[in-house]
């Protein structure tokens, strides 16, 4: 169990405006990811050191969008303006997920703009849904050589997320320590007062630490 990537959903100048923003900031630009036919959604990656990724996305006028847990929740994010929408668990074995959550993982796929498919099964939405601050658990089934952080420059690097929630909660719902996806990244728990989930993210850069 590893941390995979962190979703920041589009605000209101759309996918491609909020991935150039930010990539100003890190002074980086993001990589067209592709469209998620089954999730209504579409993404701009930037890929970072230690197997991890940052993600834009924003959901499509689709009806996909609108009945996909993932959709829904990249939407209602959007609505209210943008942000960072959650963080994501990587697994070697989604089974014991599924049987731990009592529900079956769904089928995800992206083809990049090179034609490669990049292929996974994701489970945890609608814990993300209900609750910000957990994570969702995706399994890829692409090989790593393809993952979205593959040719990542070392010179980007997470250092640290903030989080408002409770480690305790967290534990629970991945069912051990929370340490364990987040042992090479420190976090700095926050007691929320409001909405829990990702307030803040800082990622090294060969200019120095940004803060997100």
């Amino acid at each position: 169990m590893r941390l995979d990537h962190l979703s920041f959903a589009a605000g209101p100048d759309g996918l491609a405006a909020t991935a150039a923003n930010l990539g100003g900031l890190l002074g980086r630009e993001f990589d067209d990811g592709g469209i998620h036919p089954r999730f209504g959604t579409r993404n701009m990656i930037l890929p970072m050191a230690g197997n991890t990724y940052l993600e834009v996305v924003e959901a499509l006028d689709h009806p996909a969008s609108d009945k996909a847990p993932f959709g829904q929740a990249v939407k209602a994010r959007s609505n209210a303006g943008g942000g960072w929408l959650g963080w994501v668990v990587s697994v070697d074995d989604i089974a014991v997920v599924e049987e731990r959550l009592g529900r079956a993982a769904v089928a995800g796929n992206r083809h990049r703009p090179d034609g490669t498919e990049l292929l996974w099964k994701q489970i945890g939405v609608h814990g993300l849904l209900s609750d910000p601050q957990l994570p969702f658990f995706v399994q890829w089934d692409s090989p790593a050589a393809l993952h979205p952080s593959a040719g990542a420059d070392a010179g980007w690097s997470l250092a640290c997320l903030e989080i408002a929630g409770d480690p305790q909660r967290v534990s629970e719902w991945l069912g051990e320590t929370v340490e364990a996806p987040l042992e090479d990244v420190k976090v700095e728990w926050v007691a929320p007062h409001g909405t829990p989930g990702i307030l803040a993210v800082q990622v090294q850069t060969p200019s120095g630490l940004v803060r997100i």
